[in-house]
């Protein structure tokens, strides 16, 4: 199967964002563990005056974890699935909280503002064409010595971990997008991280991107192995203003 890429796979979130929030919840400690990422990126004074982007937001249960654990930061939310923001912007929000309808690959033709103190992108990267132009526009959009958190599957090579994400798509998600209507959505989600980077090809792509103190930190229960908080900043300007 051919994994769903850009307008595609933008138009299976709009169909599946009705059920999306019911079946993630499904998931022992999605929410808890997206919170534990946001935390990572360590902003201090719980963010307060920082702006954060929230790329890849969804139906904003990352824009939630953001508000939970950076209660003084304005946090601007961003997705490609007109559907999926829908979802976000119908629940209740502070006034410190927005969203922008935009692919994250042409953040730029959006007029997103920066510079950003954050960026933080969960379940985003295994499902762009292209990650490392979209690395490219984050870093630019990040102030010098801003921070990156990206929340992801991305298994960690050992062939036992491998082996429980095929049991949890033979065994959870294939039914699920079955049984929903959404068989496609779920199955490229299933497959889309077998494809993607393991954690370490990802910290190297990160590196390469132009990010330094770039650090993989596992996540507890039964994602270890599976799902990682990838931690990464845009080096500070040195004297001078060179780079």
């Amino acid at each position: 199967m051919t994994l769903l890429r850009d307008a595609a796979l933008a138009e299976a979130f709009d169909h599946g964002a009705g059920a999306y929030d019911r079946l993630v919840a499904l998931n022992p400690g999605y929410h808890g563990q997206l919170r534990r990422s946001a935390r990572r990126l360590g902003l201090p004074d719980g963010g307060s005056g920082c702006r954060v982007l929230d790329l890849g937001c969804g139906t904003g249960a990352s824009t939630a974890a953001l508000a939970a654990t950076l209660p003084g930061a304005d946090i601007v939310g961003v997705d490609a699935s007109a559907g999926m923001l829908r979802r976000a912007r119908a629940k209740p929000w502070p006034d410190r909280v927005r969203f922008v309808h935009a692919p994250a690959e042409e953040l730029s033709r959006a007029g997103m503002p920066g510079p950003f103190d954050a960026v933080f992108a969960a379940y985003l990267f295994r499902n762009l064409a292209d990650p490392d132009a979209v690395l490219g526009t984050v870093r630019g959009l990040l102030a010098p010595g801003g921070r990156l958190a990206v929340h992801e599957y991305a298994l960690s090579g050992r062939r036992a971990d491998r082996l429980v994400w095929s049991a949890v798509c033979r065994g959870v998600i294939r039914p699920l997008g079955t049984a929903t209507g959404d068989r496609a959505l779920y199955r490229h989600l299933g497959r889309s991280v077998a494809a993607f980077d393991t954690a370490p090809a990802f910290a190297a792509r990160l590196g390469r991107a132009g990010f330094d103190r770039v650090r993989v930190l596992p996540l507890p229960g039964w994602q270890t192995g599976i799902t990682h908080t990838f931690l990464a900043r845009r080096p500070p300007e040195r004297p001078g203003g060179a780079r």
